[in-house]
């Protein structure tokens, strides 16, 4: 039995933790976040399971050290400059980490310091450290990846997901926009602070897979998606002309071609979600998920199956290319 301690519990921390109670072989022992509204509450009541007698902790350190844990569940941040302290400190108690932030699913790149810091933590404490979700984590990466193993060349990969924001958590549907005014997003993206992250991290995984050396260019364009009709949420309303989502895009191309192409479409009221992959290359194949993976129930059955595999895989800072990924009914 695997004991599991849950940081953070937003939307996404909630579905995490309900899903690990529904695991065999898993067993949740502690609750971590800082919010003056969730600490001190019983976790079950906060999972609406009724009351388990475990009392949700204001710092996650103390409550690591009162439950003694193998696997935390970390979901607090995108940004891993933000998460780092608690990653760190988490890491150093000798607990292996598996977090929701999206920056951390494939760091080498925009925080390549901090990734060899946490790396050599992990190693020392003997534990690991894994960043995943389904966006980045698996649909527009991990997934691709699998894909590529059919092959024997690839030339061009190109991914598009379309998902209609309005099914998806209230804090998503605010951080792509969802009601605000094109200025306003524009004020937002300068500062970094809109849309969704992850996207590069994705281009750059599949980007080594395919041997793309240290010669790439990788491009992006953030662009707001404008509302042609009323929409409305339980979040948020959109009116038409005001920013309903985002338009991503990240390309990735190497001696004047195009190696990666990823596209990604999140607004509310869109009409046709869609996972969409193509690969130019011998044999060239196409896959199509209609209705897409569902980011939140996706995120929670990736994040879950991973702490079922964890022992599979060497300590230190580790990525989905090293996740012997499969569903896994029962932790071993």
């Amino acid at each position: 039995m695997r004991r599991i301690v849950q940081v953070g519990l937003g939307p996404v921390g909630v579905s995490l933790a309900r899903t690990v109670v529904e695991r065999v072989g898993l067993e949740l022992v502690g609750a971590a976040d800082s919010s003056p509204d969730l600490a001190g509450r019983d976790l079950g009541e906060i999972l609406g399971l009724g009351r388990f007698g475990v009392l949700v902790g204001a710092d996650a350190g103390e409550v690591v050290d009162a439950t003694n844990p193998d696997i935390v569940l970390h979901a607090t941040s995108s940004h891993l400059p933000e998460a780092e302290a608690q990653i760190r400190a988490l890491l150093s108690k000798g607990v292996s980490v598996i977090s929701t932030c999206e920056e951390l699913s494939y760091p080498f790149y925009r925080h390549p310091a901090l990734a060899q810091e946490l790396d050599a933590i992990a190693v020392d404490r003997g534990v690991i450290l894994l960043g995943t979700g389904v966006n980045p984590g698996f649909v527009m990466d991990k997934l691709v990846a699998t894909l590529l193993g059919a092959c024997r060349s690839v030339d061009r990969v190109r991914v598009r997901r379309v998902v209609d924001a309005s099914l998806r958590r209230g804090p998503l549907q605010k951080k792509i926009g969802a009601g605000i005014t094109v200025s306003e997003f524009e004020d937002r993206a300068r500062a970094g602070r809109i849309g969704h992250v992850g996207l590069a991290e994705s281009a750059h995984m599949l980007a080594d897979v395919l041997g793309v050396g240290a010669e790439r260019v990788v491009s992006e364009r953030l662009a707001p998606r404008i509302a042609e009709r009323a929409a409305r949420t339980d979040f948020v309303l959109v009116e038409p002309g005001q920013v309903a989502g985002v338009e991503h895009l990240v390309v990735v191309e190497a001696g004047g071609r195009e190696r990666v192409r990823l596209a990604l479409e999140m607004f509310v009221g869109a009409q046709s979600s869609v996972d969409e992959v193509a690969i130019d290359g011998s044999p060239s194949l196409e896959m199509t998920i209609p209705g897409g993976i569902h980011g939140d129930q996706g995120t929670a059955n990736v994040v879950v199956n991973c702490a079922c595999l964890l022992d599979r895989l060497a300590p230190g800072l580790r990525t989905m290319l090293d996740v012997p990924l499969r569903l896994a009914l029962e932790a071993r």
